[in-house]
């Protein structure tokens, strides 16, 4: 492997690694509905003998600002996907109607969104332990290349100095996004 192909599976790691924490972010209540919020809550489906995304398994729509509504593509899975959402810990309460679920989304209390904010930095935290594990994993290389003789000294610094220049760029876009995120909880 090639320094330049190294540090391009060490961009993609951390690249990855937000996107992910996006992905998480998105999730996150804001006192507004959005299809996000349970988009990838896993419902475990037995009469499919597998755990899916719930957006694989239903329409999820805002029918008012603050209210979802989820309408199963199989209605045989409704309540497999009502036990999901309560389960997923994300405060809400939802209420079958028929083959549709419905799901308030209430007022976030001083409290809840407290409790939300430290979701947050510890979503963001997960990211960072996974852009670190990226430039480990990437110094780790720069190592063994030297060691094959594909690096020499110099070249491992210089290496290990962009490995470093890409992990520093990954970390502050992470905490930018936390916080922007953590603001967007706390706004009223």
């Amino acid at each position: 492997m090639t320094p330049e192909e190294s540090l391009a599976e060490v961009e993609e790691a951390m690249v990855k690694s937000f996107e992910y924490l996006e992905q998480e972010f998105s999730g996150v209540r804001t006192g507004k509905a959005s299809p996000s919020l349970v988009d990838n809550v896993d419902v475990n489906v037995p009469s499919y003998g597998s755990v899916m995304k719930l957006k694989g398994l239903a329409v999820i729509s805002v029918p008012e600002p603050r209210m979802l509504m989820v309408a199963p593509f199989d209605p045989s899975t409704t309540n497999d996907i009502e036990k999901a959402i309560r389960e997923a810990n994300l405060g809400l309460n939802p209420a079958v109607d028929g083959t549709n679920i419905r799901l308030v989304i209430p007022e976030l209390t001083e409290e809840r969104r407290v409790e939300m904010v430290k979701r947050v930095k510890a979503m963001a935290e997960d990211a960072r332990v996974r852009v670190r594990n990226a430039r480990k994993q990437g110094m780790d290389a720069g190592k063994k290349m030297k060691g094959d003789n594909v690096l020499t000294e110099d070249s491992q610094k210089d290496y290990e100095a962009q490995v470093q220049e890409l992990t520093d760029a990954a970390v502050k876009k992470v905490d930018t996004a936390a916080t922007e995120k953590e603001a967007e909880v706390m706004t009223v």
